[in-house]
């Protein structure tokens, strides 16, 4: 009788992977946790997919392997680990042994000879899947072992070597020995590729037999396969897996979760989504749980193609009866202001089930479809009646799609995107697929799946009928289940509901309008900057190897340890989470004030950002049709409620040096326009007085003093005359430092004083503003009970760490909790100025339009003759935009370009 499967997984291979797949994933202290959550994640699906199967998790050990005594060249051109990925290592570790799971890791061989072994000693009925995105694995393949490729979804049997190599897998090695292997340093044929090296196998045999016939091979590369015959029988040796190891007595059964402890790696690496699988009686951090034991129940074969009138206009009745609609698009690209409509579906609640159908537009399988012109003359009634309720998923992207094609959508009543975001601020990813796995625990159809990856994709016009179907309808489908899901839930938090309903969703058209517009760039003034900043690069580059006495490159963390720390001998101030001494920002600023090479590598950092990031990536990213930069904004990222920009990133364009102020010096007005800008003044602080209700504060504020020269008078005690300049800065830096929760330390770091006199400072404040120590000491130990804050409009900010045993990380977590209601209530602010904004500029479209946010700042391009106007409402909006306990102030700049207007 046949065994349940032995599943090996390649851990090794996979970390590579997702740490490529995934750089940016960050845990609560910053630690990077990409690599942690794709291996994690796959191995949870293994789980869920083989409950009861053998599932062995196999890792590389650290250090050399018998390959390297073989031939030391021998993967060393192979760059070392990146740190960041390093230091992910110990965690993985962790998080796969309390999984449950044997984790085995041999010295002196690879992973790929573990599992070799693990694969031939498996039991003579027993089939193996071995989970990897490795070629030399190949090799493995036989009649009972597979390979599994799990980010590709593609498994591999020995019919699949062969079509995918030209050869079967005993002759693998033998390919890899032919053609050489780049990464890991192995010597093959010059000259002799894949398809070469396949054709000698298939014409002679095994390697012994092409080096025997080596003299027939004409050409060339029959000259490069004599030449290397010395070497080419080490080549085998070296790709060859062994499957003889004597391995170390093991048990590879699986062991109970350790619940308790996946749970406290989840919150501790970020996981908050998974929070749900591992339960614990007094959770402060969770959000409502909202998944039922059982996985949604979903039949992708009743899902129907909407191919001939009688049928549309039958759906049309069904969507002008449905009280709600859920509405999709598959288009011919990511670009809304490029995507052809490629087909439509929705989902709407039936007699029995939620029905789901697909309107297939502009595919080029030649099946039966109807023309996009009669299905949107058809449906715009509907599209566009605002009273018809339609609900998406990233309904931004959709509506777009739909401008294009001259249609103008009404009646959206709520996001499934946005909903989650509000509801669970604090999980990683609020799309589609997430959310399906989230909520309903179903995997959705992948778009890979259907429309390739990589070289192998396709654009989703070619992608047949029969196969959009299920993916697309499955799309319309799953975002109606998941709102049933989030929506009854938002009646028991009105908080939250307002969030949503009065901020969220009507910002969405807003930001559609924005994105719409874009912003004009002067391409040949960023082509001149681009050719300057590589002029000064050059320069800063021979004088940072003067200073070193050597060449080096400047952008290598390593190299640049080893010249400040081994052989300047600076002072190590800090360290990275694998221990290696940081070159970091605030560490090369100290070390500046003791030598010139630190200054130098942040001033080559500057420019080398200011070039790649800017000055060369926005001409390229100058759109075609409308001649202007088209940035995305992303409304579901950031916890706090910040709005945050992508391709191009325009929140954080250095403006502190002159080079990055003419980067904003390239955003320009069209001919007849001028840019208005906007910018909230002093917003958080006032946030602070509003919230603190301390009377000094909101005495200042009241009377319009500097808030800075106040709160230097107040601290310094001197009288408001005799505060001078560095006063100010001093009490500047001590205003904001408190709102993000600096430490004595942190102070004393930015004025350059002791920390006993940072202290003594932060003492005296507290002491002339015992209001906002008040309201510190209550919203710590309010997180502390609930597990999160709230802003002053009821977003909610989740801090898990705030129980954290580890006192730094517990002590972050109590700073972002008094941090997190002023940041998150100054980007409710601007979102609703943003709201009342744009309704005004909807009143007549002369007036302009809104083109960016950037922090607490709106940039509207405006015509000449309506400057004045847009000027007063601007100003007007913006500062009643809500009633605080002390006056909302707003700055106004005009200018031709946006350095000109923000200054």
């Amino acid at each position: 009788m046949p065994q349940d499967p032995r599943i090996l997984v390649d851990a090794s291979s996979f970390l590579y992977r997702a740490y490529h797949v995934m750089p940016d994933l960050r845990a609560p202290d910053d630690l990077p946790t990409g690599a942690i959550f794709g291996v994690a994640n796959m191995l949870r699906r293994l789980l869920r997919e083989h409950p009861s199967d053998e599932i062995i998790v196999v890792f590389d050990a650290p250090g050399g392997t018998f390959r390297d005594r073989l031939y030391a060249e021998y993967k060393a051109q192979r760059p070392a680990m990146p740190e960041d990925l390093r230091v992910q290592i110990p965690l993985l570790h962790e998080w796969i042994e309390a999984m449950g799971l044997p984790l085995v890791i041999i010295p002196d061989v690879e992973a790929d000879d573990v599992i070799g072994t693990l694969s031939k000693n498996a039991e003579s009925a027993q089939n193996v899947i071995i989970v990897t995105g490795d070629k030399d694995m190949a090799q493995l393949v036989n009649d009972r072992v597979v390979l599994v490729d799990t980010m590709k979804g593609v498994e591999t049997d020995v019919a699949g070597v062969i079509e995918r190599y030209g050869v079967p897998p005993a002759r693998i090695a033998d390919l890899l020995a032919l053609t050489g292997d780049k990464v890991d340093n192995i010597p093959g044929v010059p000259g002799a590729g894949p398809k070469t090296a396949a054709k000698w196998l298939q014409q002679y045999g095994d390697l012994n037999a092409v080096l025997a016939h080596a003299g027939e091979v004409g050409g060339k590369v029959g000259e490069a396969l004599r030449a290397s015959l010395y070497y080419l029988p080490l080549s085998l040796e070296l790709t060859t897996i062994r499957c003889d190891l004597q391995l170390p007595e093991q048990s590879y059964q699986r062991r109970p979760q350790d619940t308790v402890k996946l749970r406290a790696l989840a919150v501790r690496l970020g996981f908050h989504a998974w929070l749900k699988e591992f339960p614990e009686e007094a959770a402060h951090a969770e959000n409502v749980e909202l998944t039922d034991s059982n996985p949604e129940e979903i039949d992708r074969s009743r899902y129907r193609a909407i191919t001939t009138l009688e049928e549309l206009q039958d759906l049309q009745k069904v969507l002008e009866a449905a009280p709600l609609v859920a509405l999709d698009t598959e288009t011919t690209s990511l670009d809304p202001l490029l995507a052809d409509l490629v087909g439509i579906s929705c989902a709407w609640q039936g007699a029995e089930r939620v029905e789901a159908v697909y309107i297939p537009l502009g595919h080029r399988d030649g099946s039966p479809q109807l023309d996009l012109a009669l299905v949107l003359k058809t449906l715009r009634p509907w599209l566009e009646d605002a009273a018809a309720a339609k609900l998406a998923q990233n309904a931004k992207y959709d509506w777009r799609v739909f401008w294009r094609q001259g249609i103008y959508p009404a009646g959206l009543q709520r996001d499934t995107l946005l909903e989650s975001y509000v509801f669970s601020s604090g999980y990683n990813g609020h799309d589609l697929d997430t959310l399906a796995e989230r909520y309903l625990q179903h995997q959705n159809i992948r778009y890979e799946t259907v429309a390739g990856k990589g070289k192998s994709a396709r654009n989703f016009a070619d992608v047949p009928v029969s196969e959009a179907l299920p993916y697309a309808a499955e799309d319309a489908d799953v975002c109606w289940r998941i709102d049933a899901k989030l929506w009854p839930q938002f009646a028991n938090e009105p908080g939250l509901r307002r969030v949503l309903m009065e901020i969220e969703m009507p910002l969405v058209p807003v930001l559609a309008r924005m994105e719409q517009a874009g912003v004009k760039v002067d391409r040949a003034q960023l082509e001149v900057l681009s050719a300057e900043l590589s002029q000064e690069i050059t320069v800063c580059e021979q004088k940072a190897f003067i200073a070193a006495g050597q060449s080096f490159n400047l952008g290598s963390p390593k190299q640049i340890q080893e010249i400040l720390f081994d052989k300047m001998q600076l002072p190590v101030l800090k360290k990275t989470p694998g221990g290696q001494p940081s070159t970091n920002e605030d560490v090369l600023a100290q070390l500046a004030e003791q030598a010139e090479l630190p200054r130098l590598i942040l001033e080559y950092r500057g420019m080398a950002k200011l070039k790649n990031t800017y000055a060369d990536a926005l001409p390229q990213m100058i759109h075609s049709e409308t001649g202007r930069v088209h940035t995305h904004f992303q409304q579901a990222v950031a916890a706090t409620g910040r709005l945050s920009s992508s391709d191009p990133n325009l929140q954080n364009i250095p403006v502190r040096s002159g080079q990055g102020r003419r980067i904003r010096q390239a955003f320009i007005a069209e001919e007849g326009f001028w840019l208005l800008s906007a910018d909230y003044s002093q917003i958080e602080l006032r946030i602070m007085a509003h919230l603190s209700r301390d009377e000094r504060l909101l005495q200042a504020f009241a009377e319009g003093q500097d808030i800075h020269a106040a709160t230097a008078a107040e601290v310094f005690n001197l009288a408001p005359e005799a505060v001078d300049n560095d006063a100010r800065r001093a009490a500047k830096a001590i205003n904001f430092g408190l709102i993000y929760g600096q430490t004595p330390y942190g102070l004393a770091q930015q004025l350059g004083i002791e920390q006993s006199a940072a202290r003594a400072y932060m003492d005296r404040y507290f002491e002339r503003y015992p209001g906002v120590l008040a309201y510190m000491e209550k919203t710590r130990a309010l997180a502390k009970q609930q597990g999160y804050v709230e802003t002053l409009f009821g977003r909610r900010l989740y801090v898990p760490e705030i129980h954290s045993k580890n006192p730094a990380r517990r002590n972050y977590a109590e700073r972002a909790a008094i941090n997190a209601p002023m940041q998150g209530t100054a980007a409710d602010l601007i979102k609703k100025a943003m709201i009342a904004v744009d309704a005004w500029l909807q009143e007549d479209l002369q007036r302009g339009r809104m083109i960016l946010q950037v922090h607490d700042e709106l940039i509207l391009e405006v015509p000449d003759c309506g400057l004045e106007a847009a000027r007063a409402a601007l100003k007007q909006r913006m500062e009643g935009v809500a009633e605080l306990a002390v006056p909302l102030l707003v700055g106004l700049g005009v200018g031709k370009h946006w350095d000109e207007a923000h200054g």
